[in-house]
């Protein structure tokens, strides 16, 4: 949430939590892996920004999900009808 709106430093983004800097760092390395996040080195700073193709790609992912598990459930919904009485 914190990258919505513009770029910012390891530390500004560190100042948020209350967890260590380097601890911080390591999260910004597993969203960076992930897709989530772009790392840019700018002189002695490393800004961090969102990437929102790698939310789209997530999304889709989910979306194949909840489409499965919608048509499984009306499925169940529909034989479990079908078996008890009204």
């Amino acid at each position: 949430m914190l990258l919505m709106e513009d770029s910012l430093t390891i530390n500004n983004l560190a100042d948020n939590f209350e967890m260590s800097r380097p601890a911080v760092s390591k999260h910004v390395k597993i969203l960076e892996t992930a897709g989530f996040i772009s790392i840019q080195d700018i002189g002695r700073e490393r800004y961090c920004t969102l990437k929102r193709d790698g939310f789209e790609e997530l999304q889709a992912w989910i979306s194949y999900f909840d489409e499965f598990w919608a048509s499984k459930l009306k499925k169940l919904e529909a034989l479990l009808n079908k078996r008890l009485p009204n």
